[in-house]
């Protein structure tokens, strides 16, 4: 990974704490700070360590040339001295205010993250950078290798422009557009007007936010005429989804909009609902918002992550079958991730929620939120010919609990996060005037 035409050395010294006003200096291994490590080759496996570890690598080797030097800047993650002046170095190194401390140790963590923390990703952001140079008209730039989440998580073939990635917005103070699309994932054939799907499409339509909305048809009849759907003020195209269940997921070019409202066919929502979650969403574009929660938690005995539906303080997923976030994910999804992992989905034909969590959290280190819903459901009768809940297979549980550990294999890590952390409208329950209340109808249900 280093290119030189000369013989070089390379001295490094990593802390965890600095020598600053008073302070004591500490090294992140046994031997006195002060000391350095003389490289046998030409780069020192110590450097990776230490940004593994948090720590700041000071480098001391004239004309050493460092890893992906083109595209990292590593002024912004490590000091470097002259290896000619070495008693000039810790008058250097404690002149280091606490703050660039901080950010200095920040950045080291995220170039760790996300391109030396396995060997796959070293090769992936070689062929990256190869293809970067190739292809120089749709290469990212500087800002998209060197900020979260990394430039292999920020696709070119999608976009150049850092504003149409949602987490940049913030840095850029800019917010997603003020419409959305729903696309909602149909499999059961349409035997009756009273079916949960046609009261939901005229509750989402009803937004005053929604631009569309996209009907994946997966059922294994064919979808019905255009006249057995109802008048709605909005378009609505029924698409073919192949079957599959990861085709909810799939990069779709009618989806116009930044916002995307991902539903299951009987979600039952009020208009209102849909309202609240959507600007709830534009305040936090990179996450997923939604109503459905799970967690997942650590089985100590079996040694293995487990999968749970229960209603608890804490949660770490929130269900894609009412759920708001930004359509770059549906490109992360199909091109991103590996074919295994869909073809895990689309042969068990479940997980795809779990797995679209897993990503989103991987790529934000951010764990979703969750909005208000009503406590209450009416149950709905199944009707003839409609296919029950998938949750009512006794295989449906077990699936999600291989398909966690799965998940968490192929990533390396558990990327899930748990939050407690949930969002209720303005004066909800509130003893105020009804005239007070913006989403006064969540109160009645």
């Amino acid at each position: 990974m280093a290119k030189t035409g000369r013989s070089t050395r390379m001295h490094d010294v990593t802390m965890t704490t600095w020598s600053m006003r008073g302070m004591t200096i500490r090294s992140c291994s046994t031997t006195p700070p002060s000391a350095s490590f003389l490289g046998a080759r030409l780069g020192s496996f110590r450097f990776l360590e230490s940004l593994q570890a948090a720590c700041i690598p000071v480098l001391l080797s004239n004309g050493w040339e460092l890893p992906f030097s083109d595209v990292i800047q590593w002024s912004q993650a490590v000091i470097e001295g002259d290896e000619r002046l070495l008693l000039q170095v810790p008058s250097t190194v404690r002149a280091v205010d606490n703050e660039r401390v901080l950010a200095l140790r920040q950045r080291t963590q995220m170039l760790w993250d996300a391109y030396f923390s396995s060997v796959d990703k070293i090769v992936l952001t070689t062929l990256e950078i190869i293809k970067d140079r190739v292809f120089s008209h749709v290469s990212r730039n500087k800002l998209m290798w060197n900020a979260l989440p990394g430039g292999l998580l920020v696709l070119p073939e999608y976009s150049t422009h850092l504003a149409h990635f949602p987490f940049y917005y913030l840095s850029l103070g800019i917010s997603p557009g003020q419409e959305f699309t729903a696309v909602i994932h149909a499999v059961s054939p349409l035997v009756s007007q009273s079916q949960p799907i046609m009261k939901l499409l005229q509750v989402v339509s009803k937004s005053k936010y929604c631009s569309q909305i996209i009907i994946l048809w997966n059922s294994e009849k064919p979808p019905p005429p255009k006249s057995k759907w109802p008048p709605m003020p909005v378009p609505l195209t029924v698409t073919d989804g192949r079957r599959k269940t990861t085709s909810r997921f799939l990069p779709h070019v009618a989806i116009e909009t930044e916002g995307v409202l991902s539903l299951d066919e009987d979600t039952v929502l009020l208009t209102s609902e849909v309202n609240f979650a959507f600007l709830v969403w534009r305040s936090f574009p990179e996450r997923i918002v939604g109503y459905p929660p799970r967690s997942h938690f650590w089985d100590p005995v079996k040694q293995v992550w487990g999968y749970t539906s229960k209603w608890t303080n804490e949660y770490s997923i929130v269900l894609t079958g009412a759920a708001f976030y930004h359509r770059y994910y549906h490109h992360l999804f199909s091109q991103y991730l590996p074919p295994s992992l869909r073809a895990l989905v689309d042969r068990t034909s479940n997980c795809e929620d779990i797995l679209m969590n897993f990503l989103v959290s991987s790529v934000t280190h951010l764990p979703p939120i969750k909005v208000a819903q009503r406590k209450q459901y009416k149950e709905l009768p199944n009707l003839q010919g409609v296919k029950g809940a998938p949750w009512s297979n006794p295989e449906h549980f077990t699936q999600r609990q291989e398909c966690v550990n799965a998940f968490a294999s192929w990533f390396g890590y558990m990327p899930l996060v748990h939050s407690q952390f949930r969002l209720d409208p303005l004066l909800f329950k509130d003893q105020v005037s009804v005239l007070r209340k913006k989403y006064k109808d969540l109160e009645r249900a």
